[in-house]
């Protein structure tokens, strides 16, 4: 992944951010793999949390001449999520210890048999804050794709899908695929200058998604990371509690957002959430990624822990062609199943009034993953508000308008695809359990690509096509 795009979004979610001291995760490769909160580090409540407070007082009172009240926990000790925020080092001081402390637990988890603590991750929905592109707004008259499906909607038939992502636009009302769809609005759609902002919109467009490729579903949208789409991991699994709660465990839960860690655990902060989703019925469809990666992207990579593979799938995303991983796509054996997810066409915004919109990354000359097809790295051209370089040169970012539809690509949609055919495969089959329907859905798939030396199960919905396809049948 390369590290400009990172630093320019990182510099961007800060911003939205101020009163989180935010800092980037180690390197490998030249790459960081993700955010968290500086100088806090998360433990399960009760006796977990206690040592670790302990061990890491006893560490830096002697090795760093702290004070006792240099560690100390943070907010309520009891709650549902089962986590305790444990703040490290003193806070005038403005530096992270957090690294410090995760060494010197690195004995009491030896012998405790398990990890005892975690750095607080920002879980993103551009996933590892960077974005595999930025929406692209297309014709009015282009339809949609995938396409709407042949079918229609039946409150008492249909699926029941949570979004859990932005909120929609306030105007989604104006695209007829989402007059059944509910939830929250979200706040701010535009900046000061009337521009949309970085991300409004996403949540409506995985709407858009799935209502074309399951029309007899009943989608709920949660406004859960209107902030540049970010969230604290500390806060996140409470939200999660709060989307099923208020209208009870769906049968499945769309969400395109994710963090990767320093190794390969999980995320502290879902465990309580992940228990609970393992005794429902409720089927959690995640994004892999856009990080062109194979490292673990969570709460995705749940589908590959025995515990967890029964109720969650991850899904990755196919190139415009349909044929290949797309070149922004995360892989490896927790990714569970590849689907179109490059130059989809849905639902943004506009349709009211059109809005602005003005481009924060620039392209590149060639693929930044090293990638030899002409993929979202490389076009539509543009150039962005927090490109490296761009005051210098003096180019000035480009601005768009939207009215209505827009092409967009990432993880984040191929995973409303998958989400859309396990809900249309509930309704055409009758059946009400969504775990028995993805694994009837898989294995009745015969399609397969190719990913890094590996062949992988591929979902394509019938009225998908090849994005060069749907151009050749746009009169121009």
């Amino acid at each position: 992944m390369a590290p400009q795009r990172f630093h320019e979004q990182f510099d961007h979610i800060q911003r939205a951010m101020p009163d989180i001291a935010l800092a980037m995760g180690p390197y490998d490769d030249g790459a960081a793999h993700f955010l968290y909160e500086k100088g806090v580090v998360l433990a399960r409540d009760g006796e977990e949390a206690r040592v670790v407070e302990d061990t890491v007082r006893a560490h830096f009172t002697a090795t760093a001449g702290l004070v006792p009240d240099h560690v100390r926990r943070e907010g309520p000790q009891a709650n549902r999520t089962g986590v305790t925020r444990i703040r490290i080092g003193d806070p005038a001081e403005g530096t992270d210890s957090v690294p410090h402390a995760l060494r010197a637990l690195r004995d009491a988890e030896g012998r405790q048999g398990r990890r005892l603590v975690g750095r607080n991750h920002l879980v993103h929905i551009a996933v590892n804050a960077c974005p595999s592109d930025e929406p692209v707004p297309v014709p009015r008259g282009r339809p949609a794709n995938p396409a709407a499906a042949e079918g229609r909607y039946d409150a008492a038939t249909a699926a029941r899908v949570l979004v859990v992502d932005t909120g929609l636009v306030h105007d989604h009302g104006g695209y007829p695929l989402l007059a059944h769809t509910t939830g929250d609005t979200q706040p701010a759609e535009t900046d000061a200058d009337g521009a949309l902002r970085q991300y409004a919109g996403h949540g409506t467009f995985i709407a858009g998604i799935l209502a074309a490729v399951a029309p007899n579903t009943e989608v709920t949208v949660r406004n859960t990371m209107s902030d540049a789409g970010a969230i604290l991991e500390s806060e996140f699994g409470a939200r999660l509690f709060e989307a099923v709660d208020e209208g009870g465990w769906p049968d499945i839960i769309s969400l395109s957002a994710g963090t990767t860690t320093e190794g390969t655990d999980g995320l502290i902060g879902l465990d309580a959430f992940m228990r609970e989703l393992r005794e429902q019925r409720t089927l959690l469809v995640a994004a892999a990624g856009n990080n062109s990666s194979n490292a673990p992207f969570w709460p995705a990579a749940y589908a590959a822990l025995p515990e967890y593979e029964g109720s969650v799938v991850s899904v990755g995303a196919l190139s415009a062609d349909g044929e290949s991983e797309a070149c922004f796509s995360n892989h490896g054996p927790w990714v569970r199943v590849f689907a179109p997810g490059e130059r989809l066409t849905s639902a943004l915004t506009g349709f009211d009034t059109p809005v602005p919109y003005v481009y924060q990354h620039s392209t590149y000359d060639t693929c930044r993953f090293g990638f030899d097809y002409t993929c979202t790295c490389q076009l539509p051209r543009h150039t962005g508000v927090l490109s490296e370089g761009r005051e210098s040169t003096g180019a000035k970012p480009h601005q768009v308008m939207f009215d209505g539809l827009a092409q967009w690509s990432g993880t984040s949609f191929a995973t409303p695809v998958v989400a859309g055919l396990v809900a249309a495969h509930m309704t055409a089959q009758q059946e009400r359990d969504p775990r028995a329907a993805r694994d009837l859905l898989l294995a009745s798939a015969t399609d397969t690509t190719e990913v890094r030396g590996a062949r992988v199960t591929v979902l394509r919905p019938p009225t998908w096509r090849p994005a060069s396809a749907v151009d050749a049948a746009v009169p121009v």
